[in-house]
C-alpha cells in the first residue's frame, strides 16, 4: 500500500476503506502517537479551506510530522506561472506526502501522475473529496452501529457537491436507499446516479424537504456553493431553498443524526445545534482520527 495515492474514493476498496475506519477508531483512542517523526508532509491549498485543512495539520502534528506548504497559491510561485507539474515535482523533492486541494476537476488525478511522493486529494472542484467520504463514513458507523442497510438524504447542492458525490459512490457498496432533495436546476449529475443503479439500489428525488424526513437514518445538508456558479443570478434563485429548523426534526427517527461537511451559510439554523440529532460538528473532530489514519496507511506505517 505505501506510497499509493489517494485522488478517488474509488481508488480504495470496500475492505481498504473498511480498515481506514479501523485505524481511525485506533487513533480515536489514541491520538498522539509519533510514528510520522522524520517524515515531512506538504499541504498544498489551491482553494480556501479551513477544516480539511486544519484537522490534516492537526493530524500530521498530533503525529509527530514536519508540515510545509501554502494556504493560498497567490503567496507561492503560481502567481508567477508556474505550472502544476512544476509546482508538484518540486514540491515532491522536499516532502514524504502531498495533501492537495485545487479548484479544478481533475487536477489531483493529474498531480499523481507527475509526482515521486503519494498525493491525497482533498478536494478537487466539483469532483471529488475522498477524505472527507471517509469522516462521513466513519460518523455514519460510529452513530448508526454499522454502514449496511441505511437511508440517507442528501440535501441542496447536489450538483455540485463533491463530498455528495463521494459519499453516494461509497455508500452504494453498502446497501443504502438514497433520498436526493435538491432544486431541480442541482440535481444529482447521472454519472454519480449510475453508480447508484449498477449496484442495483433504489433512490428518490424531492423539492420538498419535508417528504424525506421521517424516513431516514442520516439528513446530510449541504451548502449551495456560490463559488461554483458562472452567472450569480442563478445563485440568487436557488439560494435558502432548504433551511434547517427544530421543528423539522420532530417525527424523525429516534436513531437521525444530521450530518454537514461545513461551512454552513443559511442551510441549518444556529438554534439546531443545540438539538441531540446534530452531529455536524463531532463529525468535524472525527476528521482528525481519520486523517490520522489515512496518513499512517498511505505511508505504510500501519497496515
Amino acid at each position: 500500500m505505501k506510497n499509493r495515492s489517494l485522488i478517488s474514493i474509488n481508488d480504495y476498496s470496500k475492505e481498504e476503506q473498511i480498515r481506514i475506519l479501523e485505524l481511525a477508531a485506533e487513533f480515536e483512542k489514541n491520538p498522539r502517537q509519533k510514528i510520522l517523526d522524520n517524515h515531512v508532509i506538504a499541504t498544498l491549498f489551491f482553494e480556501p479551506s479551513t477544516r480539511t485543512r486544519l484537522s490534516f495539520e492537526s493530524a500530521i502534528s498530533q503525529l509527530g510530522g514536519k508540515i510545509i506548504g501554502f494556504t493560498d497559491a497567490a503567496n507561492s510561485s503560481v502567481s508567477k506561472g508556474e505550472t502544476l507539474m512544476d509546482t508538484i515535482k518540486t514540491v515532491a523533492n522536499y516532502s514524504d506526502l502531498i495533501v492537495m486541494r485545487h479548484p479544478l476537476d481533475g487536477s489531483a488525478r493529474w498531480a499523481s501522475e507527475v509526482s515521486d511522493v503519494p498525493i491525497i486529494n482533498a478536494g478537487d472542484g466539483a469532483n471529488q473529496h475522498p477524505t472527507q467520504c471517509l469522516l462521513d463514513m466513519y460518523s455514519i458507523m460510529k452513530t448508526q452501529g454499522s454502514l449496511e442497510n441505511k437511508h440517507i438524504a442528501f440535501v441542496g447542492d447536489l450538483k455540485y457537491g463533491r463530498t455528495v458525490h463521494s459519499l453516494v459512490i461509497a455508500m452504494s457498496q453498502f446497501n443504502a436507499t438514497f433520498h436526493l432533495v435538491s432544486p431541480p436546476e442541482l440535481k444529482l449529475p447521472s454519472a454519480v446516479k449510475k453508480y447508484i443503479k449498477d449496484a442495483g439500489l433504489d433512490y428518490i428525488q424531492y423539492t420538498d424537504l419535508n417528504k424525506a424526513m421521517d424516513k431516514v437514518d442520516i439528513l446530510y445538508m449541504t451548502r449551495i456553493q456560490k463559488e461554483r456558479f458562472a452567472d450569480p443570478m442563478e445563485y440568487e434563485k436557488v439560494k435558502n431553498s432548504y433551511i434547517l429548523k427544530n421543528e423539522h426534526l420532530e417525527n424523525t427517527k429516534d436513531n437521525m443524526k444530521v450530518l454537514h461537511p461545513l461551512p454552513r451559510v443559511n442551510e441549518i439554523e444556529e438554534a439546531v445545534d443545540q438539538n441531540p440529532k446534530a452531529y455536524y460538528f463531532q463529525q468535524a473532530l472525527n476528521g482528525v482520527y481519520v486523517r490520522e489514519a489515512l496518513l499512517a496507511y498511505t505511508l505504510g506505517l500501519k497496515e
